[in-house]
């Protein structure tokens, strides 16, 4: 049975990493990022995807996320592992923070970047790749934050506090 406080999903560059150690911090928990788990047991994501494929790729994600949402800690998803349906199930029953960004302000965020599903055409890649995604982050989002401008600390601070009030459904309306 899943155990995570709070799991953040989102696009690549949505700010998952850094608001989750942020949250984490606010309420003195652990956070598990799955990316930084994949990459300190089996190395650099693109040299998986170069060496094994998208589909090893995502077997070895699906065993990463299993693990992280059993611990009782703030939980960052890469942002393709919503794509596996048994994720999709796990995270119906969980606190799920959905982080968006505008493919204007993320533009400088992938700019150099080594994603391997960005290789090509960079941002027309992250567009086309957020469109497919979208649906199934806002169906199971509990609350919404959009990253393309203000403060990571505060972003951060309202879901800790959202965490501590309980989750209330209402929350979105009144505070983000």
């Amino acid at each position: 049975m899943p155990r995570a406080l709070a799991v953040l999903i989102g696009p690549m560059a949505s700010g998952k990493s850094k608001i989750g150690r942020r949250v984490a911090n606010e309420l003195g928990v652990d956070v598990v990022d799955t990316d930084k788990t994949i990459v300190a047991e089996f190395g650099p994501i693109a040299d998986i995807f170069a060496e094994q494929g998208e589909k090893a790729f995502r077997a070895i994600e699906r065993e990463h996320v299993v693990r992280a949402l059993s611990d009782p800690a703030i939980v960052s998803l890469g942002g393709g592992a919503v794509l596996d349906l048994d994720t999709q199930h796990d995270l119906e029953r969980l606190p799920v923070v959905y982080l968006t960004v505008t493919p204007e302000a993320v533009a400088w965020r992938i700019n150099n970047d080594k994603r391997p599903l960005l290789a090509e055409n960079g941002l027309q890649r992250w567009k086309e790749i957020f469109a497919e995604r979208r649906p199934i982050y806002e169906r199971l989002a509990a609350m919404t934050i959009d990253t393309s401008s203000g403060r990571l600390d505060d972003m951060a601070l309202n879901i800790a506090q959202w965490v501590r009030a309980g989750y209330p459904r209402e929350w979105e309306a009144l505070n983000v």
